[in-house]
């Protein structure tokens, strides 16, 4: 990693995954991360979790992608994880063209925790689930929405495309796969049933929320209505301290101004829209950038340190939100 990137992770994540092959009603799946002792220290972790962020990756190396390889450990993947139309099956070779062969440095070989972006959803959107895929390359993990338990935080990955009405009304030529989402309102009454529920009964120290589309956002894409209607009432009810999003295709940070929630968006992992800025409704807004890069989130029991990067691994900007040492989850 060198000197560039001023950050390091705390600590290794072994991951055991459980996953049940049919869905439960009412019922995420989880992922249990096990904390590994830090520098010999401890047997059972330390308190501290780091993870890197990176969405709307998927192009065969283009557009910087593999500079910024270079820089990522530990990553959640915020979507549009295959461009331009998702995978065509379990057998496209995109899969290794776009993630095995182009994030192949060592320190990378760790758990890459995925949701569903719009563009993933062009093709055969079950395709990314497989088990196969796990198969040709451990490190893949991908569902619609289910819950990663790192014991310090809970990180719930939302499957926002079927919440976005216009990709129903006007496919603009494009063919979707909605299988398994329709009846649209139904799934949607379910699935926002079942953030609430893991979000209300969850007791760890941070609540963090990654879906593909933004809640807040100055980019080309903008504030995305129904999550803004729908999911940002949930988030605010209980507690949520980070919503992670990519979509658009830059680095931002927007601080709610009536809530503890700080929108973090990582849609930089490749092709960046130099000069897509919105004017519109910059309350809150603490930093944007419409170059390629990544994000970081390291967290202890008392705080939370944000960091943004340049493809280089070059610092952008930083933010530290703090905890009570007695902390309620309600």
């Amino acid at each position: 990693m060198g000197n560039q990137c001023q950050w390091h992770l705390w600590f290794v994540l072994a991951i055991t995954c459980f996953v049940s092959q049919n869905y439960v009603a009412g019922e995420l799946e989880r992922v249990h991360l096990k904390a590994q002792p830090r520098n010999g220290n401890s047997s059972k972790g330390d308190g501290f979790l780091g993870f890197l962020v990176v969405g709307d990756w998927g192009r065969k190396g283009a557009f910087n992608q593999s500079r910024v390889a270079f820089q990522i450990d530990f990553v959640v993947s915020t979507g549009d994880n295959f461009y331009d139309n998702g995978l065509n099956s379990q057998h496209d070779p995109a899969f290794l063209q776009s993630f095995t062969n182009i994030y192949k440095s060592k320190s990378l070989q760790t758990h890459w925790f995925s949701v569903l972006g719009s563009h993933d959803y062009r093709g055969d959107a079950e395709a990314q689930f497989s088990p196969f895929l796990r198969q040709i390359d451990s490190r893949w993990f991908c569902l619609r929405s289910f819950i990663v338990n790192a014991e310090l935080a809970e990180i719930i990955f939302v499957d926002t495309t079927p919440l976005v009405k216009s990709y129903f009304l006007n496919s603009d030529n494009h063919t979707y796969d909605w299988r398994c989402v329709t009846p649209r309102k139904r799934y949607i009454t379910n699935l926002l049933k079942d953030v609430e529920c893991a979000l209300r009964e969850s007791t760890a120290k941070w609540k963090i929320v990654v879906g593909h589309h933004a809640i807040r956002s100055i980019g080309f894409h903008g504030d995305t209505v129904e999550l803004v209607n729908y999911l940002l009432p949930i988030l605010k009810a209980n507690n949520v301290d980070f919503y992670i999003n990519g979509h658009d295709h830059c680095l931002q940070h927007i601080s709610d101004i009536d809530s503890r929630i700080e929108f973090l968006t990582s849609g930089a992992g490749s092709k960046a829209w130099r000069g897509d800025m919105k004017k519109q409704r910059r309350e809150g807004l603490r930093f944007f950038y419409d170059g390629q890069g990544f994000m970081s989130l390291q967290l202890s029991q008392f705080d939370a340190h944000i960091a943004f990067y340049d493809a280089y691994g070059t610092v952008l900007h930083t933010w530290n939100a703090w905890k009570p040492l007695f902390h309620s989850s309600m």
